[in-house]
């Protein structure tokens, strides 16, 4: 629910900063003091489209921020949380506007898109009057209102399943059909290409090792003769091989260590490096004497190499992915041969998830045709209550072209708003005022469903008055036990309902107009409530009305006694 307001230089507020509380709060004030900022503001935080006009005349932008409590909204955190914007039971917003129109949005800090923060909105709040923020217009919205009425989440999940199921073995099926079509061009294709590749026979890896070894055979005879030098460098050349100098040199040092024991790390070190190269004396001979210089063998490497790559440039890829290719048509090839068989069992697989979708749905179906008769009924007896005698709803199930995951119809509310008119679609009601209450009397029925925390009523009561008033305000009250209910209303009969109220003032001076809101205090309240009772002139019978209404709204007992004795 949103707990905090603050607003700066908004129209003709300068700065306004409010605590909000669970439960309903009324907004009121004299004709043309501003009651419908509020709702504007909160508008604004929620994506509407502002211009210039929006900032106060003087100051270079408008900067709106709100605190919602998420506490209870465990899908709105979710919702957050997979756009990495959760930071915990709390979520901030701000919006800021400036002069020239351009706006920036942030959720939790962090800027967003309008288009994110209107989605975010549409969980947040739900404004009703002659506003964009009303769920209750979408179709989709009335569907899943219907639907959290019938209690039918679970069946939904289950329906939404077996449809997944349903068009990916469909999809499966056609892809294999469209194959099957080409099978016989495909398996000549398949097994034209299978026998160059086998006849191949490209092992994995094998092109790097070919590509070395035809390497080391090209390069044969430089190898065979500067190994040769080497070899009798090192030790085959008379007098001046290394193994014969380092034993030399290797005896002459063993006699002097005998005479200084300094230089037996010396000679140990000689003695290593004697060993070293013998064994690398060794180790040449053997690589010279297995060196292999026969040209055929190059010349079948070479022509491996060969074949492979002009066959790899064939199937545009390099000649390392061969043996992969080979396995892909392969597999290609056994599932062609076998797709009689694999189209029976896709078939069979379709008609059973066709089979379990359609009975899913059908039960899906009959749920909202009761829960549709039943909840039109209520609706339809609520609105006579609220001014609205004769008027009608009908919650109207539509077949479908084709099945979709949330059933095989759609949903719409349709009214009548007065009696001898035909139904209409209730995104088609013209008036303002009859849309808020055809809008609240479904909030009041489907209160316990409903998913989104905070409502607003935006004149509410407009065109009512008397005892249809006090019911209006009766209602809003009871729907602020479930939900948080914020209502801007000139009418007495329904402020008087509210759990808390808010004052909206206009102030002017020579230069500057500024609109204030403030909380007011119980005595307070009997004021205003006197003063929209009567008007400036407040008598002791004006007064005494607005205690008794207040008294008659609040709780009885305690609650009751406190108001009674403010005079």
């Amino acid at each position: 629910m949103l707990t905090h307001l603050r607003i700066r230089d908004f129209a003709i507020v300068e700065a306004l900063e409010l605590e909000l509380a669970a439960g309903m709060s009324a907004v009121t004030g004299e004709t043309g003091a501003g009651k419908s900022i509020l709702v504007d503001a909160i508008g604004l935080l929620l994506g509407d489209r502002a211009d210039s006009g929006t900032v106060r005349h003087g100051a270079e932008r408008a900067d709106i921020s709100a605190v919602f409590d998420l506490g209870q909204h465990p899908q709105t955190r979710a919702w957050l949380a997979e756009r990495d914007l959760d930071s915990g039971s709390e979520c901030h917003l701000r919006r800021v506007i400036a002069s020239s129109g351009r706006s920036r949005h942030y959720i939790n800090g962090v800027p967003q898109p309008a288009q994110t923060l209107r989605e975010l909105g549409e969980q947040l709040v739900d404004i009703h009057g002659q506003h964009e923020h009303q769920s209750l217009l979408r179709r989709d919205a009335q569907r899943q209102l219907l639907d959290d009425h019938a209690g039918n989440q679970a069946l939904l999940v289950t329906l939404a399943a077996a449809w997944r199921d349903w068009q990916q073995t469909r999809q499966a099926l056609r892809d294999l059909r469209q194959a099957a079509s080409e099978r016989d061009a495909r398996l000549d294709i398949l097994r034209y290409h299978l026998h160059e590749l086998n006849a191949l026979n490209l092992a994995e890896g094998e092109i790097t090792e070919l590509e070395q070894e035809q390497r080391r055979l090209a390069h044969a005879r430089q190898l065979l003769d500067t190994g040769q030098s080497l070899l009798g460098w090192l030790s085959e050349s008379e007098d001046t091989a290394v193994i014969d100098r380092l034993s030399h040199s290797l005896r002459e040092l063993d006699g002097l260590s005998r005479l200084d024991e300094r230089l037996v790390p010396i000679s140990e070190l000689l003695s290593a490096a004697l060993i070293q190269v013998q064994e690398a004396s060794s180790e040449l001979r053997g690589y010279l004497q297995a060196l292999d210089l026969d040209p055929e063998h190059l010349t079948r490497i070479e022509q491996r190499l060969a074949a492979a790559h002009q066959l790899a440039r064939k199937h545009r890829i390099n000649a390392e992915e061969l043996p992969a290719l080979r396995v892909r048509f392969a597999a290609e090839r056994d599932t062609l041969e076998h797709s009689e068989t694999r189209l029976d069992q896709l078939q069979q697989a379709m008609q059973a998830a066709q089979a379990a979708y359609q009975a899913q749905a059908a039960q899906l179906s009959e749920r909202r045709q009761q829960a549709a008769r039943a909840l039109s009924e209520r609706i339809s007896a609520a609105l006579a209550g609220l001014g609205m005698p004769g008027g009608q709803l009908a919650i109207v199930l539509e077949r479908l072209d084709k099945p979709t995951p949330t059933g095989l119809e759609a949903v719409e509310f349709q009214v009548s708003a007065n009696p001898g008119q035909p139904l209409r679609p209730l995104a088609k009601v013209a008036s303002g005022g009859e849309l808020s209450r055809i809008s609240l009397a479904i909030q009041v029925i489907t209160a316990h469903a409903a998913h989104i925390p905070t409502l607003i009523f935006d004149e509410v009561d407009t065109g009512i008055g008397g005892g249809v008033a006090e019911v209006v305000g009766r209602q809003l009250r009871a729907l602020g036990a479930q939900r948080q209910v914020l209502c801007v209303t000139h009418l007495p009969q329904v402020a008087a309902q509210a759990h808390q109220h808010f004052k909206v003032a206009k102030h002017s001076d020579a230069t500057t107009t500024h609109t204030r809101v403030r909380v007011l205090t119980l005595e307070e309240r009997v004021g205003e409530i006197a003063r929209m009772l009567g008007g400036l002139e407040l008598t002791a019978n004006t007064l005494a009305h607005a205690r008794e209404m207040l008294d008659r709204a609040a709780t009885p007992g305690a609650a009751q006694a406190t108001l009674s004795d403010c005079s």
